[in-house]
């Protein structure tokens, strides 16, 4: 693991400017950057969970981190990362995922909102941050982060974070709030492929989606261009059968407009 991901962490993010006063710094910069990515790759989501875990891995972070005076306190942690320059940490983190990390080919990118545990600032004069995140799917890995101030905000924050992603190849998922115009032709001009969650939030558009669909199974699908994929699972004592009916843009388009018509 340090010769293939440590080693590149600490080029990528040794850049980061330090945001404390020098003569009141007991723990390295590096140190507690690489100790907090190392524990939420591993599943921490708290900072209390973050300093555990550089308790019970000490020993290991001992052999590529200084760690001048032992692993440094949650509220540490806290204080710290609250007062980094966040898209310059952005910046750092990607620059490294492109560097370990290439997408290929119908990769799975799935955007999404999701509230942080704990980011209530103290004071109680912040409300929960919500944030967009990209994921590799296959890899389980954050590709890129935008904090945002509320979930009606989510469909300002993805542009920004698709901005920063190489799409090349990728196929884009995004639940509800990305199903937007100027969003899929975002992804297409950054030449990856999408997957729009499609509810009944967006006007008319979810039931004319579906009476089309239900126009051409009345038909059987006769003359209509189309694809059908059948998945079956076995758990929990019971079978579950998927089906999924694909039909191209332009017939949708088509029925519509006959309908309108």
């Amino acid at each position: 693991m340090i010769d293939t991901a440590i080693i590149p962490l600490k080029e990528h993010f040794s850049s980061l400017d330090d945001p404390r006063a020098q003569h009141r710094i007991e723990h390295l910069l590096l140190d507690i950057v690489l100790i907090i990515i190392c524990a939420v790759i591993c599943g921490a989501d708290t900072w209390v969970e973050i300093e555990n875990y550089g308790i019970a891995k000490q020993e290991w972070l001992e052999t590529f981190l200084e760690l001048p005076n032992g692993i440094p306190s949650h509220d540490t942690f806290e204080r710290v990362f609250a007062r980094l320059r966040p898209e310059q940490l952005q910046q750092c983190f990607l620059s490294w995922v492109q560097a370990v990390f290439n997408i290929t080919d119908g990769q799975l990118i799935n955007l999404d909102g999701k509230t942080l545990q704990g980011s209530y600032e103290r004071g109680g004069k912040q409300g929960i941050i919500h944030r967009v995140s990209a994921w590799a799917s296959q890899n389980r890995l954050v590709l890129g982060q935008q904090k945002v101030s509320g979930k009606s905000n989510e469909t300002t924050a993805i542009p920004k974070l698709l901005k920063v992603l190489d799409l090349s190849g990728a196929i884009v998922s995004i639940d509800d709030m990305g199903c937007q115009t100027e969003i899929a032709a975002q992804i297409v001009a950054q030449q990856g492929d999408y997957v729009l969650a499609l509810k009944g939030n967006q006007g008319d558009l979810h039931q004319d989606v579906q009476q089309s669909f239900d126009h051409a199974h009345s038909q059987n699908f006769r003359g209509i261009e189309h694809d059908f994929y059948q998945t079956q699972e076995q758990g929990h004592g019971r079978q579950e059968i998927r089906r999924y009916w694909l039909m191209g843009k332009q017939h949708i388009s088509s029925v519509l407009r006959t309908r309108q018509s």
